[in-house]
């Protein structure tokens, strides 16, 4: 009765049922591990963003690659913006998905060496290859107050380095490239600004990175797993209907015969 089970057809439908388990479950511990991440993630952001602030020479130094564990870790330094060498971040957008740029100041501690500072977003609001109207930035001697970030770099941004930009324009905020361009010593990554806020809200602060929301993948990693036993149970339930039709088809009897000549 079984036998079918040797056709060519079945045993296709088996093999791709052989290989679509495994997938499935694969794809199931992928998701979970996808989740686990976002997780673990969420929690070192939320630690970073909880912890008092501590001066930025304690976390960074000229050369120093900002690592994951002191990402938005909040920092603060003290000293003067050099507006004179003030530069504009290309093609980034605010909380309403408007495109503009970011406002990057370079920040001289009392000690001489350079901290970027990311002090917000402005519109684009002229020609793009002119230098935007930026906000004046606080003269003299103050304490600012931000998140610490790693230098960006088109792998991990996605954002191509183009080169022969407008003046004052770059595409990605690289503590050695202004270090090259200032000539003096930059600590490693950059801030952005937390404290103070600019008055009127222009430049506007950068919102804090999204660390509440896990995401979806854990509802995802379940239904690959309820896909993955769906398939041995599909398959015998086609199995059993086969039998059973097979089955009916035996018992049914033979159409009669018409008598020759009827």
């Amino acid at each position: 009765m079984y036998r079918f089970l040797l056709s060519r057809q079945w045993v296709i439908l088996t093999l791709i049922g052989l290989v679509l388990i495994p997938t499935m479950i694969e794809l199931g511990f992928w998701q979970l591990h996808r989740h686990e991440h976002r997780v673990a993630q969420n929690a070192e952001i939320s630690e970073a963003l909880d912890a008092k602030p501590v001066p930025a020479e304690q976390l960074t130094s000229p050369g120093h690659s900002v690592t994951r564990s002191e990402r938005y870790r909040q920092v603060s330094a003290q000293g003067t913006y050099d507006t004179k060498h003030e530069v504009v971040v290309r093609r980034r957008t605010n909380s309403d998905e408007e495109i503009g740029f970011h406002v990057l100041t370079p920040f001289v501690l009392d000690d001489g060496k350079v901290l970027l500072v990311n002090r917000g977003w402005i519109p684009a609001n002229g020609p793009q290859t002119a230098f935007p109207k930026v906000p004046a930035a606080p003269k003299g001697e103050i304490t600012v107050t931000g998140r610490l970030m790693a230098d960006e770099t088109s792998a991990q941004s996605g954002i191509k380095d183009v080169q022969g930009l407008p003046d004052r324009q770059i595409m990605l905020i690289s503590s050695g490239q202004q270090a090259h361009s200032l000539g003096k010593e930059v600590l490693g990554g950059y801030v952005e600004l937390t404290s103070p806020e600019p008055p009127g809200g222009s430049p506007q602060v950068i919102g804090e990175p999204e660390h509440g929301d896990i995401g979806p993948h854990m509802a995802y990693a379940v239904q690959w797993w309820l896909f993955c036993t769906g398939v041995p149970i599909g398959w015998v339930v086609l199995v059993r209907r086969e039998v059973r039709d097979r089955r009916a088809a035996a018992q049914a009897p033979a159409p009669e015969a018409t008598p020759a000549g009827v």
